[in-house]
């Protein structure tokens, strides 16, 4: 079961939340944080991309930038750009995105849950990453970033939610992507509890998004403890940060392919073998999005193809190998192309379905690449069937958005 509890955050205050708050670490490179954060000091790029404040091109893994952050922590929290909260509380936390709005709990997750398997995980996390992030925490005693996490369906949580946001917001504001963001605090002390004992009630929880994140909190955790001679057990360290949200709410978006070269095959041996299992059916030069499960669009010499993949080349009564991606990867990306390696293979690339089918046109129409391939998005349904089944899905499977704002809460581990 679920064990989840309410913690003091740490936040900008109103006036000043605008200027604190940033995207997550991992969505954009040192150069675009350093653009994004010029002129504001208060951005909380200073804290979790502390290389800007060293020359570019400066090692953001060197000892001295994770030191930075620690400085620029408390340099915020000393000036009163951060405020620890004076009680434990729970958060309510909304995206909206092009009219539709998701609502998710912000909580205290209990390492536990992670380490033995509660909540769930359908990525592999890479080491080097993960130990980035566990430096970053350790080094600040606190979660500045949130995980994301998806938990099935509870009325009683929605009915929560219902009545805490029909309050006034503590924030409410439109970034600069044109997503809002709004926060609620939830002070009362019946409310707080109605919250735990139904996440008690809850088997499991999923991560959808922040896989390194919550490795790397979970890890720090479970090192707190070891290295604490006098552990009990209810420390705060104990737990790490996570926006929850009811799967309903949360709609997951196509993850595109780019390829360099077709394998030294033309254009149209290429199509004849596409043709040995799938449907071929030229759709000329408007963009060609697709459909539905197993069928796939491709863009290649300035024109859309629809393939639908031919009965038998997959499995749905498998959880992997239902995914339009292990169809891609398997038939298109391996058997015709030659790319074994999704991570590694320099010749393929992957495009965020939020930049739009335009953007693979325009990779291929540029001659970078050329051919495209526009995937079905997977469903959270298929998703926790992963999760649950104890299979991790392929490279580049899902694509959430919008992200989740870094610097409205923050938790710290003392």
């Amino acid at each position: 079961m679920a064990k989840v509890k309410p913690f003091k955050g740490v936040r900008p205050p109103r006036e000043i939340v605008e200027q604190v708050v940033s995207r997550p670490y991992d969505v954009l490179n040192s150069q675009e944080a350093r653009e994004e954060a010029e002129g504001n000091e208060k951005s909380l790029y200073h804290i979790i991309k502390p290389e800007i404040d060293f020359a570019p091109g400066f090692d953001e893994h060197d000892a001295q930038v994770y030191d930075k952050a620690v400085e620029n922590f408390k340099k915020f929290q000393e000036k009163g750009w951060l405020v620890q909260d004076d009680e434990e509380k729970y958060y309510i936390y909304a995206q909206t995105m092009d009219g539709r709005t998701q609502y998710g709990f912000v909580v205290a997750a209990w390492v536990n849950d992670y380490i033995e398997g509660r909540i769930k995980k359908h990525e592999l996390t890479r080491r080097d990453k993960e130990e980035d992030r566990m430096k970053h925490v350790r080094v600040n005693n606190a979660n500045i970033e949130p995980v994301f996490f998806a938990f099935p369906d509870n009325e009683k949580l929605e009915e929560i939610i219902r009545t805490v946001t029909a309050k006034e917001p503590e924030y409410d504001f439109v970034a600069p992507d044109g997503f809002g963001h709004t926060l609620w605090t939830i002070d009362d002390q019946e409310t707080i509890t109605r919250i735990t004992e139904e996440f008690a009630k809850i088997p499991h929880l999923y991560i959808a998004d922040g896989h390194h994140r919550s490795a790397a909190a979970a890890l720090v955790g479970a090192e707190k403890a070891r290295l604490n001679p006098n552990h009990k057990g209810d420390e705060e360290y104990n737990y790490f940060m996570a926006v929850a949200f009811p799967s309903s709410h949360l709609k997951i978006i196509d993850y595109n392919r780019v390829v360099k070269d077709l394998n030294g095959l033309s254009s149209d041996e290429f199509l004849a073998k596409l043709a040995e299992n799938f449907i071929v059916e030229e759709k000329g030069e408007e963009i060609y999005r697709p459909a539905a499960l197993h069928n796939f669009s491709l863009y290649l010499d300035g024109k859309w193809y629809s393939l639908t993949a031919k009965e038998g080349t997959y499995d749905d009564k498998d959880p992997i190998g239902v995914l339009d991606v292990t169809v891609s990867s398997d038939l298109i990306l391996r058997d015709i192309l030659g790319i074994t390696d999704l991570r590694s293979d320099k010749r393929i690339d992957f495009v965020g379905g939020i930049r739009g089918l335009g953007e693979l046109k325009r990779r291929v129409d540029s001659g970078e690449m050329k051919m495209a391939l526009a995937l079905y998005p997977v469903t959270m349904d298929q998703l926790i069937a992963i999760a649950d089944s104890g299979n991790i899905m392929p490279p580049k499977t899902t694509w959430f958005e919008p992200k989740l704002r870094s610097g409205l809460v923050i938790h710290k581990l003392d």
